[in-house]
């Protein structure tokens, strides 16, 4: 009787290519590019909008603004926010591994449905950073910041985001470093917003 000895392979199999984490198929425009950025915010519902949705008045406030479009550019807040971001972003980055993001993104389903998280880490599930500059002491996080967040966590597909303020003085920081917090996700309000976008978008398209 003969027996066939199995063939070995000298060499392993190659490993699979690892998939891509889903939200990345969906980034619409980058924020390095500001006229692509601001052309596809105009056409959609950003996080930005979302934490004016505090009722059905905002909707429509909201609507006839994007319809006629903002004048608003920013004011010395806005510019120290701006200005503050990337070094917020560097201590989020070192002390929680958040990764600085500049992309705008679409909901699962929905490219009206739009989002820039200021950060992100993927683990087990994604999570992502929203940073902030402040001059109130906050014993909680403001509503309309959370409404922004548990946005983000919908279009994204997160599970939690790490919200991080900075407090200033007449734009001067107060604290060595900013202070933080986690905020879990929140299908409830994830879906009552969901709602009030898609009101807002039925009349910014009527």
């Amino acid at each position: 009787m003969t027996y066939v000895q199995p063939m070995l392979s000298l060499w392993d199999d190659p490993l699979p290519e690892p998939t891509p984490p889903p939200h990345l198929s969906r980034i619409v425009a980058h924020s390095t590019n500001r006229f692509a950025w601001l052309r596809a915010r105009a056409m959609g519902v950003t996080a930005t909008d979302v934490a004016r949705l505090s009722s059905s008045r905002a909707v429509l406030a909201l609507a006839a603004e994007k319809s006629a479009g903002s004048s608003f550019f920013g004011n010395a807040y806005t510019d120290h926010g701006r200005a503050r971001e990337p070094e917020i972003a560097r201590w989020a980055r070192s002390v929680y591994g958040m990764e600085p993001s500049v992309a705008l993104f679409h909901a699962d389903g929905n490219r009206d449905h739009l989002a820039t998280p200021d950060g992100m880490r993927q683990r087990n599930a994604l999570e992502l950073c929203e940073i902030k500059t402040t001059m109130s002491t906050w014993r909680s996080i403001p509503r309309s910041y959370l409404r922004q967040v548990w946005w983000q966590q919908y279009v994204l597909g997160a599970e939690r985001t790490l919200v991080v303020w900075e407090k200033h003085e007449n734009f001067v920081p107060v604290d060595r470093e900013p202070e933080c917090r986690w905020v879990d996700r929140d299908d409830n309000e994830i879906h009552v917003l969901v709602g009030l976008a898609d009101e807002l978008l039925g009349l910014m398209r009527a």
